[in-house]
């Protein structure tokens, strides 16, 4: 068989079979290679030194396919005898077929490795495997190198020179790197999946993508190793004689080597550059064209970057190893070129250089990384990590006993069974955590949230999930706002990762075991969370389970806080409820909560619940249907029961709903508009004036966030204004329902209520003034006030009792007046509410009926700064009045005034008109000033003005006109008893009490014994509310126990009952003057005996003490102080 002309040449070529060194190479003696069998022997086996190399004592077999076969070399070299052999032992085979098997052998055995491999999978892929190429590439052993030295300089310079042994060992790399994975650890062929790498074309695009990406990463590697192979055939270019005579010579000095010199160019250039040295940078860059500054890389392949220049000089001390020292660890060095200290006289082929190898220890305690010795660190730490020493498992296992490693506790075995994938982490933190969150500060254990939620969200055990989930609601003893915000905004994030049915399963049992934990920052927790996942919840659960949580803790939680939450969480409910079933249970929910004693209860139902449940009855057509009445139908119910005693809190309660519910319902008018589809929001579109909506209570009583946005809502408002102006409310079902329906009976609902209840005017007022605000003044003035005046027609006939139109003496009057006419303040308006005021001041005077609804409305009105200046209009038209009757009531009306309005007011409007008023020929005119110039004695504090109040008073009293007028006296005395107790005390001691002695002494001489008992009881009044003033010694003496005892004479022919309380009365006074004489006395010996006994003796040493040793100063520690 004729000698295949390219084996010698392989092998001669052959970068696997490299020698260490060329030292190493001259001291080895000639080894033998063990000889091969034949394929007719056997399998062709690789032999014990080298697995890649071909056998020595054997003529490899030419394998024989075709006539035209070549050369694989692709080089064409070759002698021409070997060539015709070949051609000739092809012609007498030719008859012959040769097998599968023999074609693989012979592969296998010129080292076509490649070759073998690619027929190998063809094989694979026809299904016809090879036994012989699958065991050959399924063991690791026929693909290691022998050894990972740099090839010796022939051999590097053998034929084909470096580039073919470039090629050869980058054939062989590609094969190395198909057969290893990206840990560099060595693979078996039949691992791979070549079926990926197969040429059909219909495989899935990411399949593509991660070959190209696992070939782009091979070839990276593969381009590494290159560079290392030319990096140290690069350090081989000098004869090795040589470098053996500068080693044994020290003091002769090696030549510079080329890649020494570039690594020393590029240094000196980056020194150049920063220090500003520019211009000799690029003059030194010009003189080394041949070398690229920019790039390390270019300096020498695989070679690592030194120190700069001036660490170099500073540690010019310590041994620094030159570039060839420094070896690629990846094909192996011995110990005895380590430089430094490092070098032994008998080192150990290898370093065993494990983390817990003495070798690194010594390293590290020997401070040489502190030295600057980043080489040998670099080296030391690249090395691999598995050791050579031949020593006994026992021995090792016993010798790495010694160090200070645990793993037989919890946290020991934790701590040594590193997570080597993403499922083995949250198995660590999942039974990492329980133990971590104990430990943690309370202030702290926010921090932990992320990763119990993301634990406990990725987690493949549910257990564990359960376990995780109960830390976190259990995470903190008592949360705060922030940190029970924390924990809510991670379980929102889980309910958004996990779904619906996690949710349900994981997170809803966790509330529900502290639906009644004794702590209410838990329970806050767990009614914040019910709202907070209401969004995520399988709507079955949130309109059957949650709502019945929550309705449980509205009903029994004591916490307000807590039921706040509860509230705030039904809304977001009723926001996302579908069931149409639970509209009662709504509405129940809605009275209940409206009901609670909590304001802050009542202030979340009106700002988040009834909007939303609002809402949901206008997507379920049943506002206008069926809430509204069902609460306009309460308070009728409740005004019917309550004829006698009402009552005012569910009045509110009510009314407060009924008006939450006002935006909601323009709201619903505007959305079922005529013109509601015509709306667009093209063009300029003006924006709403502030005050045109009263102050929502929450955004979601906001008009704008009910119908969608602002500019909407001023689209709408203009054709709704337009409409009612122009066209008017035929088809528009919606609004005619509120004119037809809504306002009549609300109406006739306040026709109803009690007129002296300040509470139920002040509320129905405030609902009217809603309702006409919201609806807009178009509507108030078309539709609402005709509706008023209507029914409110100014005449003596609605106001005649006797046939029961009595409508101006009802609470009809003042929520007219304060809640309809109030609405908008320009001049057109204040004029129509101060002629309604005129008219109905007329019209009650005129009929002589009660003035209880103008009261009403005077009060409602006085409250309110603004309207003091045209209530003061009103009065003066009725002090300026023809009719006394008139005037009267004006003057009573000044009474009701005086306590709201600022004294200033007061001097240069109330009083010159009472004063007026107080002249007036009529006496009952006269009289009915009192009342007022008491009220302003009880309020007023300027002394002038209480000066010009008490003289006209005087007047009344000391003027002989009036010492008949039975009306005037009973009068004053009213006042008297009403004002007295709050008046100032000089004006109660010096006027009130002794005008009061006067007129009981006076009564006792009244002949008309219906005058005298009027006299006597109005007497009665008075004493008792002064009696419980502080009054002087001299006054108690000299006019009130006086006045008592002529009262008492009256009582006794009068009314017996009253005298036995005026004879109590006066024992009492005469008890209190009779202590306060003995107080006063003990008072002041217990004074004089205080600072004799107490203060006498530290005052006199203190004086003492202060003096100097003149004896003539003694005399003034005795002196009186001035």
């Amino acid at each position: 068989m004729a000698k295949n002309p390219f084996s010698a040449k392989m092998a001669s070529v052959n970068p696997f079979n490299l020698s260490d060194s060329e030292e190493e190479a001259d001291r080895r003696p000639n080894e033998t290679v063990d000889t091969q069998k034949s394929p007719s022997d056997g399998a062709p086996g690789p032999s014990p030194g080298n697995p890649f190399s071909p056998p020595a004592d054997t003529e490899p077999r030419t394998l024989l396919l075709s006539s035209n076969r070549t050369s694989p070399s692709g080089e064409g070299s070759g002698s021409g005898s070997g060539s015709t052999a070949a051609t000739s032992a092809m012609a007498a085979t030719a008859e012959t077929r040769i097998s599968v098997d023999g074609i693989a052998a012979q592969l296998i055995r010129d080292q076509y490795i490649l070759t073998a491999l690619e027929f190998h999978t063809e094989l694979l892929e026809a299904g016809r495997e090879l036994p012989r190429l699958r065991d050959y590439f399924s063991n690791p052993g026929n693909f290691e190198r022998q050894s990972g030295t740099p090839p010796a300089k022939d051999q590097v310079l053998g034929p084909g020179g470096p580039m073919r042994n470039a090629r050869s060992s980058h054939r062989r790399l590609r094969l190395c790197v198909l057969c290893s994975d990206r840990a560099g650890s060595i693979s078996t062929l039949d691992s791979l999946d070549f079926a990926r790498y197969s040429d059909d074309g219909n495989r899935e695009s990411d399949e593509r993508v991660a070959v190209l990406e696992f070939e782009l990463r091979k070839a990276k590697e593969t381009i590494q190793a290159l560079r290392a192979n030319l990096t140290q055939a690069a350090e081989s270019e000098g004869p090795s004689q040589e470098r053996k005579n500068f080693k044994s010579s020290p003091e002769i000095q090696e030549p510079i080597r080329p890649l020494e010199k570039r690594a020393l160019n590029f240094l000196v250039n980056e020194y150049l550059l920063k220090n500003e040295c520019k211009l000799s940078s690029i003059t030194f860059s010009d003189e080394n064209d041949d070398q690229d500054f920019e790039l390390w890389d270019d300096v020498g392949l695989n070679t690592p970057k030194p120190p700069d220049l001036l660490m170099l000089y500073r540690n010019c001390g310590a041994p620094l190893p030159s570039p060839q020292d420094m070896v690629n660890v990846s094909v192996g060095v011995e110990f005895a070129d380590l430089p430094g200290n490092c070098t032994a006289q008998e080192p150990p082929k290898k370093l065993d250089l494990s983390p817990n190898s003495t070798a690194l220890v010594e390293y590290r305690s020997s401070g040489a990384a502190e030295q600057g010795d980043c080489y040998l660190l670099s080296f030391l730490f690249l090395f691999p990590w598995w050791c050579c020493r031949k020593l006994s498992p026992a021995f090792q296992q016993a010798l790495l006993s010694f160090c200070r490693t645990c793993s037989d506790s919890r946290l020991g075995a934790e701590v040594s069974r590193i997570a080597d994938s993403e499922e083995s982490v949250l198995l660590m933190l999942g039974r990492c955590l329980p133990h971590i969150v104990p430990n943690v500060l309370l202030a702290k254990r926010e921090e932990l949230i992320p990763l119990i939620l993301c634990t406990a969200c990725l987690h493949p055990e549910p257990k564990e999930r359960d376990q995780l989930l109960h830390i976190l609601f259990n995470l903190i003893k008592r949360p705060d706002d922030e940190q029970r915000q924390m924990i809510l905004t991670g379980c929102v994030a889980f309910a958004r990762h996990v779904g619906p049915t996690r949710v349900e399963a994981e997170l809803l049992p966790q509330c529900w075991e502290q639906i009644n934990h004794k702590y209410p920052e838990r329970r806050l927790l767990v009614a914040e969370s019910c709202g907070a996942l209401a969004p995520y919840l399988p709507k079955e659960i949130r309109s059957s389970l949650v709502l019945s949580m929550l309705q449980q803790m509205l009903a029994e939680d004591k916490a307000d806080m807590v039921r706040e939450a509860v509230i705030k969480s039904l809304g977001i409910i009723m926001g996302y409820i579908d069931d149409s079933d639970k509209y009662s249970q709504g509405f129940e929910l809605m009275l209940l909560s409206l009901g609670d004693p909590s304001e802050r209860v009542v202030g979340a139902v009106h700002q988040v619940f009834i909007p939303a449940f609002a809402a949901w009855t206008t997507e379920l057509g049943t506002l206008q249907s069926s809430l509204i009445p069902s609460l306009l139908a309460r308070i009728e119910k409740l005004l019917m029961q309550g004829e006698h005693v009402l009552d005012e809190h569910k009045l509110h309660m009510f009314l407060s709903g009924l008006q939450s519910l006002i935006p909601p319902l323009f709201a619903v008018v505007l959305q079922n508009a005529p013109f509601t589809s015509r709306a667009k929001l093209n063009g300029e579109i003006p924006t709403i004036e502030v005050t045109r909506f009263p102050r929502p209570a929450s955004p979601l009583q906001d008009v704008a966030t009910i119908i969608g946005s602002r500019e909407m809502l001023s689209a709408l408002l203009l054709l709704y204004d337009y409409q009612l102006e122009h066209e008017g409310t035929t088809g528009w079902d919606s609004l005619l329902w509120v004119v037809n329906q809504l306002l009549p009976q609300l109406i006739e609902i306040v026709g109803r209520i009690n007129v002296t209840s300040s509470t139920c005017v002040h509320e129905f007022s405030r609902f009217f003034w809603r309702l006409c605000r919201t609806f807009g003044k178009i509507f108030t003035n078309t539709k609402v006030k005709p509706q008023f005046q209507e029914i409110l027609r100014l005449s003596e006939e609605n106001v005649d009792t006797s046939t029961g139109n009595d409508i101006l003496t009802k609470a009809t009057v003042p929520i007219y007046a304060t809640g309809v006419l109030t609405c908008y303040n320009q001049d057109e308006d204040r004029k129509l509410l101060v002629g309604f005021l005129e008219d109905v001041m007329t019209t009650l005077s005129l009929s002589h009926a009660p003035l209880d609804s103008l009261k009403a409305a005077f009060v409602e009105l006085g409250a309110n700064p603004v309207y003091h200046e045209l209530l003061l209009t009103v009065l003066w038209y009725g002090v300026v009045h023809t009719s006394a009757l008139v005037r009267c009531t004006a003057a009573r009306m000044f009474e009701l005034l005086v306590k709201g309005v600022n004294e200033t007011l007061v001097a240069q409007r109330v009083v010159p008109a009472l004063i007026t008023l107080s002249s007036d020929p009529e006496i009952s005119v006269r009289i009915s000033t009192i009342p007022a110039f008491g009220t302003i004695m009880e309020t007023v504090t300027q002394k002038e003005l209480l000066e010009r109040v008490k003289m006209q008073l005087a007047s009344f009293l000391e003027d002989p006109q009036y010492q008949d007028q039975h009306s005037l006296h009973m009068e004053i005395i009213r006042t008297f008893g009403r004002v007295g107790p709050n008046a100032e005390p000089r004006f109660r001691d010096e006027f009130v009490l002794p005008h009061l002695h006067k007129l009981a002494l006076a009564n006792n001489s009244q002949a008309v014994e219906s005058k005298r008992i009027d006299i006597a009881t109005q007497l009665f009044e008075a004493y008792s509310a002064l009696s419980c003033c502080f009054i002087s010694e001299e006054v108690m003496v000299n006019h009130f126990l006086p006045g008592l005892r002529c009262l008492r004479a009256d009582m006794e022919q009068l009314s017996p009952e009253h005298e036995v309380i005026l004879s109590s009365m006066i024992k009492e006074c005469e008890i209190k003057v009779e202590n306060r004489g003995m107080a006063d006395a003990q008072g002041s010996m217990s004074i004089a005996s205080s600072l004799v006994g107490e203060d006498a003796k530290t005052k006199f040493l203190s004086k003492m003490g202060q003096l100097t040793t003149s004896g003539a100063m003694l005399a003034n520690v005795f002196q009186r102080k001035k």
